[in-house]
């Protein structure tokens, strides 16, 4: 394979529409943050403490998806760099920590989808216990039969 200025050039795009797709899921998270937090005041509500304690986690995952992703665009540029000074086994070098660099990113974030769902299964669960409440309601002639 022929190692020349384009094989890094070639990961910029990619770099950077994972950053802002990143940064929309963090800034989507920070508004929903802000939301539960006020509800928390509001009500000290269990689900709410544990959706709380999920966004916690997923912050935190996002923050460092995104310095990986952040390093891995770093390291592009400085491989290029070398590139066009000429040193090109060390470019090489540091075009393939770029790719492990990405790699960690994406697996971090493939961790925080999982977290994710985790926060939905939340959600439904309250939708569930509540249909099971006003099914109990129901069998014991307390509440309207659906």
């Amino acid at each position: 394979m022929e190692f020349n200025i384009t094989t890094p050039a070639l990961l910029f795009s990619a770099i950077s529409l994972w950053m802002l797709a990143f940064t929309n899921r963090f800034l989507a998270i920070a508004s929903l943050v802000r939301q539960f937090v006020a509800l928390y005041t509001e009500q000290h509500e269990e689900g709410i403490y544990r959706q709380l304690s999920n966004f916690r986690t997923r912050l935190q995952l996002i923050k460092y998806t995104q310095f990986f992703g952040v390093l891995s665009f770093f390291f592009c540029v400085v491989c290029m760099f070398l590139i066009f000074a000429g040193y090109i086994l060390f470019a090489e070098i540091i075009f393939a920590s770029s790719l492990i660099m990405l790699m960690i990113s994406l697996l971090l974030s493939l961790y925080e989808v999982f977290i994710s769902i985790g926060a939905l299964k939340l959600e439904l669960e309250k939708v569930k216990d509540f249909q099971d409440t006003k099914k109990g309601r129901s069998r014991n002639g307390n509440g309207p039969e659906n």
